[in-house]
């Protein structure tokens, strides 16, 4: 049984420990910027072992897996400190601000023989798998387009996380590596041309934008993606015989795909919604046990590269790049 620590105490840290709950799991321990927070967070979840600060945390050899639910800001930051000291790592979205931190985190686990992950659940759900086998079964004949959307409309206020430019903020990292996950999960390979366009806000962080992606097959992929303006969560993947529909797509459980030339809807269903961080931790610990292997860390690393290539090409960096 592999042993946890948390980085982190925040909405998505209280998420997964109720995940751990549910799997009748314990946390080993647990640790946060904010002593009084972390003290707090133990309490409500029964974990033992407190650490005041996360290099203690690391300290401790009987933790095998760091879960970190800090800021994307300081992910690089928190993953290189728990890879250095030979912890497997699942780490929340986005993964990193940029390729290049992607890539030496990669590379050091790598060397250091640890598994590093992204908590994508895009790339966790099982009903993905499914339709991955239904578009390889012909259902849709030969892919052709995928649409996808996502907007969310936070209230705005420059000094949230949401709309800093020193913590990263903006529709890209926060909501916009969720549609990039979503179009390379069903495109056949990552896309070569990327055009874009942008709207930013006093802050310098992006409010809105358009991606529009290609890969050498011909496979197109449009992304439109708000911070002020809520859209439907939903992700269309079209062929030349028929297209599949997904709504509320980062944690979807069910599909429907019609037919084009007979008109027919399939309803295609798999696993649930309310266990989406569990897939996530059962693949976290099948992958440090070598047992285990999907194209989660593919899908990561085309992701990572498609945004920094989008933020590239307008020109933004963060303050801390």
């Amino acid at each position: 049984m592999n042993t946890w620590g948390i980085l982190g105490c925040g909405t998505i840290a209280n998420e997964m420990a109720e995940t751990f709950q549910k799997m009748g799991r314990v946390i080993y321990g647990v640790s946060s910027r904010t002593p009084e927070k972390t003290v707090k967070f133990a309490e409500k979840y029964g974990i033992k072992h407190v650490y005041q600060t996360y290099e203690e945390m690391l300290e401790d050899e009987k933790i095998d897996i760091v879960y970190i639910a800090t800021p994307h800001s300081m992910h690089y930051e928190n993953m290189i400190k728990a890879v250095k000291a030979g912890k497997h790592v699942l780490c929340e979205k986005a993964i990193t601000v940029n390729e290049a931190q992607l890539n030496e985190v990669m590379a050091l686990a790598e060397e250091k023989g640890v598994v590093v992950r992204e908590a994508m659940t895009i790339s966790h759900m099982p009903l993905y798998k499914k339709l991955k086998e239904r578009i390889r079964e012909g259902a849709i004949g030969k892919l052709k387009m995928v649409q996808v959307n996502f907007g969310s409309n936070k209230g705005y206020d420059s000094a949230s996380r949401f709309f800093a430019l020193e913590a990263a903020g903006g529709a890209l990292l926060d909501i916009g590596v969720y549609a990039a996950s979503f179009a390379r999960t069903f495109l056949s390979e990552a896309p070569n041309t990327i055009l874009t366009t942008v709207e930013f806000l006093e802050t310098g962080a992006d409010e809105q934008s358009g991606i529009i992606m290609k890969n050498t097959k011909g496979e197109m992929a449009v992304m439109c993606l708000t911070l002020r303006a809520k859209q439907p969560k939903r992700g269309v993947v079209s062929g030349d015989k028929g297209y599949i529909e997904v709504y509320e797509y980062p944690r979807a459980c069910r599909a429907a795909i019609t037919n084009t030339e007979t008109g027919e809807v399939e309803t295609v269903e798999a696993g649930k919604t309310e266990d989406a961080l569990k897939y996530e931790v059962e693949a976290m610990e099948g992958c440090a046990a070598g047992d285990y292997e999907d194209d989660c860390q593919e899908i990561t690393r085309d992701v990572m590269k498609i945004l920094t290539s989008v933020k590239t090409q307008w020109g933004m960096k963060y303050p801390f790049e």
